[in-house]
C-alpha cells in the first residue's frame, strides 16, 4: 500500500510542485531545531561536551518529535477513516519529496543566465547553496547550479523515497528532520562545531547507502537519457570518494562525467576559502544548458528509483502468489 501512496505522491511532486502558499511541515521542523537551540543553549554548559550534548539532545528530541508526531496523527486518521489516513499519508509524501521545487529554483539562474543577468543568477543561487555568491562569475553560478542540484538529487529526492517505501511518511519526516538538522547546525565553525556534529554524522550516516544508489542510479539514468553513460561510469568510479562530504560526490561526480564537465574546487564560505577536490574531467567549456541537463538527469534518476520499487513489489507478489 505504502508504494501507491509514495508513486501518487511522487507524480504529484512531479507535476506541481511545493505550493509556495502553503506553509510546509519541514518549517515546523526547523522551528523545532531553532527553538530547541536556543533553549539548550542555555540548559548544558557552554564547554565542548556541553555543546556536543546539547547538540545531541537537539537531534535526538527533532527525528523523534518528527516520526511519533506524523506517526500518531495517521493512526488517528485511520480511525476515523482508512481512506482519510491514505489521502494524508500522500499528501504528506507529496511534501516531502521535493524534486519538482529544486527544479525550478535551479531554473530561475538559467533563466537569469540566458538574459545575461549575472547580478540576478548570483542571487538566484545564493538561496541554494551556503558559499559566498556575491563575486562569482557566470561560469561559477553554473557550476555552483549543477553541483547542487546532483548532490541534492540524494537528500531532496532519492533518500526520501527509499525511507518512505521503507516507513511510510513518518520516517520520511524523520529523514527530513536530519537534512534539516544537517542545513541549519551542521557546520564547521565556531559556533556549530560541537553544537552541530552529531546532526552532521547522522545526516552521513541516513545517507550513506541513498547517495551509492542515487549515483549508480543517475549513471543508468545518463545512458538513458543519451548523455555520456561511459563516461558516467568511469568518473562516478574514479571520483565519488573526492569530497570532504562522505556523500556528496556520488551523484556529482555521475554528474559530472555523463555532461563532460570539471566540478569541485575552491569555494568561499562564511568568508573563508574551502578547498574541494575537482570532480570529472573538463571535456567541454561549462554553459548554461548544463543546469537544464542537471535537472534532467535528477528527474529520470527519481524515475528509476520510483519504477524500480514498483518493479520489485510487483516480483514480490508474483513470487508469493
Amino acid at each position: 500500500m505504502i508504494l501507491y501512496k509514495l508513486t501518487i505522491g511522487y507524480i504529484l511532486d512531479l507535476l506541481f510542485g511545493d505550493p509556495y502558499w502553503l506553509y510546509h511541515p519541514i518549517r515546523v521542523i526547523g522551528k523545532i531545531i531553532s527553538v530547541g537551540e536556543k533553549l539548550l543553549r542555555k540548559l548544558f554548559p557552554k564547554t565542548d561536551r556541553g555543546e556536543l550534548a546539547a547538540g545531541g539532545v537537539l537531534a535526538v528530541v527533532t527525528v523523534g518529535l518528527s516520526f511519533f508526531i506524523s506517526f500518531f496523527i495517521l493512526k488517528v486518521c485511520a480511525r476515523i477513516h482508512p481512506v482519510l489516513a491514505f489521502v494524508v499519508e500522500t499528501f504528506w509524501i507529496y511534501q516531502i519529496l521535493a524534486g519538482k521545487c529544486l527544479q525550478t529554483e535551479a531554473m530561475k539562474v538559467y533563466r537569469a543566465l540566458d538574459e545575461n543577468n549575472l547580478p540576478k543568477a548570483r542571487r538566484m543561487i545564493s538561496y541554494l547553496v551556503g558559499r559566498d555568491t556575491k563575486k562569482l562569475d557566470s561560469s561559477e553560478v553554473i557550476k555552483a547550479t549543477v553541483e547542487t542540484v546532483a548532490e541534492n538529487t540524494t537528500d531532496g529526492v532519492i533518500a526520501p523515497i527509499l525511507f518512505i517505501a521503507i516507513g511510510g511518511a513518518p520516517l520520511g519526516f524523520a529523514y527530513k528532520a536530519v537534512n534539516t538538522l544537517d542545513s541549519m547546525v551542521g557546520y564547521k565553525n565556531d559556533k556549530y562545531r560541537m553544537f552541530g556534529r552529531i546532526s552532521a554524522r547522522l545526516d552521513d550516516v541516513v545517507n550513506f547507502i541513498p547517495a551509492r544508489i542515487s549515483g549508480l542510479l543517475m549513471v543508468v539514468g545518463a545512458a538513458l537519457c543519451g548523455y555520456d553513460g561511459r563516461g558516467a561510469f568511469k568518473i562516478f568510479a574514479r571520483d565519488r570518494k573526492k569530497h570532504l562530504s562522505p556523500n556528496s560526490a556520488q551523484t556529482e561526480s555521475a554528474c559530472a562525467g555523463a555532461l563532460g564537465i570539471c566540478l569541485g574546487g575552491t569555494h568561499d564560505y562564511f568568508g573563508k576559502p574551502v578547498e574541494k577536490p575537482t570532480i570529472g574531467d573538463e571535456q567541454c567549456a561549462i554553459a548554461p544548458v548544463h543546469i537544464k541537463d542537471a535537472c534532467l538527469l535528477m528527474s529520470i534518476t527519481s524515475v528509476l528509483a520510483v519504477f524500480l520499487l514498483n518493479m520489485v513489489r510487483f516480483a514480490l507478489v508474483i513470487i508469493k502468489w
